[in-house]
């Protein structure tokens, strides 16, 4: 990461780091569903570590579950200081990703089948991430906050 990416002290903006976040999650969902994607919302973004000026930044995406239209993205930010070989997680996201057909409307996606007991637990959660997303909606009211 360079200077542009930084603030005064060094540390990554967290907004360059979600923006990372955001193009990754997109690739596993164009992936999977084999069309366009747009992300309807981030779920969770949680920083652990800070990234620094000079670390390599390794961002990787998982498809956790997919429902009809959408699709959970799992994303796991690493840094790597270049020098040492020290790598270390430094932020974890939860993107929902929505696959559009060619005139921008929702289209159907293919359901996950987890094989591995790794696979199982992150649809497992997702679906929890997911229950918890539409009761919070439900109560609020709606298709989602007003700000």
């Amino acid at each position: 990461m360079g200077i542009a990416e930084a603030n005064i002290a060094g540390n990554v903006h967290g907004g360059r780091i979600m923006y990372l976040c955001d193009e990754v999650a997109g690739i596993a969902a164009i992936r999977h569903s084999g069309r366009r994607v747009v992300t309807a919302g981030v779920d969770r973004m949680i920083f652990l570590h800070p990234v620094l000026v000079g670390d390599l930044v390794t961002v990787r995406a998982t498809v956790n579950a997919a429902w009809r239209t959408s699709m959970e993205v799992g994303v796991r930010v690493e840094r790597e200081h270049v020098r040492t070989g020290e790598v270390e997680h430094t932020s974890t996201a939860y993107l929902t990703m929505v696959a559009l057909d060619d005139e921008g409307r929702p289209v159907e996606v293919t359901p996950i089948e987890p094989e591995s007991e790794e696979e199982h637990r992150r649809e497992r959660e997702a679906e929890l991430r997911r229950r918890n997303r539409l009761a919070e909606r439900e109560q609020i009211g709606g298709r989602g906050a007003r700000a």
